[in-house]
């Protein structure tokens, strides 16, 4: 991995935290950089799942296996328990149906990492508090029109959703700024979450 490809804060702990050797299937993988952090520092077969024709020839040109595809209706076509691990980083709140494409992401990967932005976040309910205007900050940084963000979520909307479907969390992050900050009051503190999950007794 070169300088250039120093991973985002959410991508380094879902880097960290998959096992060494691991089948992984990057849902919404961009250019590819977490796919060659894992190939080349975890020595993970990666492969990749990417809407942008542009993205899936960057991957290509780094010699990384990814392909076309749309998560909200292509993750049906892989069979069950294609992979150890299924990753959605910062995907899941701009997919249509995400509910369902979580169900996907848990019947292809043995374990699933899901990381996304938290609209509870302080200075996002202080944006909408005091300037009742929908907040663009350093990592929400374009305006409301513009954003792929169309079902904004919180840390404990998560929450009540994987407990509502018995989804089992085996780990969970929470990012302020770039630094990992703790579980308390993470859905007012946290600007970003990563889980790691598994579907109960898989």
């Amino acid at each position: 991995m070169s300088s250039s490809d120093v991973l985002r804060p959410d991508l380094a702990v879902i880097a960290q935290n998959v096992a060494p050797g691991a089948r992984v299937l990057d849902v919404g993988c961009g250019d590819g950089t977490l796919m060659a952090a894992l190939r080349d520092g975890r020595d993970c077969d990666a492969r990749g799942l990417e809407l942008e024709p542009a993205n899936v020839a960057a991957c290509v040109a780094r010699g990384l296996s990814a392909i076309q595809g749309d998560a909200d209706t292509d993750l049906s076509f892989y069979p069950d328990d294609s992979f150890d691990y299924a990753i959605l980083s910062q995907t899941l709140q701009t997919t249509k149906r995400p509910d369902l494409v979580m169900e996907q992401l848990l019947r292809i990967g043995r374990r699933a990492f899901v990381s996304f932005p938290n609209f509870a976040h302080w200075r996002v309910r202080l944006s909408l508090l005091w300037g009742g205007r929908m907040p663009v900050t350093r990592l929400l940084p374009v305006a409301w029109y513009e954003t792929p963000n169309i079902h904004h979520l919180t840390v404990a909307d998560f929450r009540d959703f994987v407990g509502s479907r018995g989804i089992a969390v085996e780990g969970a992050w929470f990012l302020e700024g770039d630094a990992l900050t703790g579980a308390a009051a993470a859905n007012w503190r946290a600007e970003h979450a990563v889980f790691l999950l598994k579907r109960h007794g898989a």
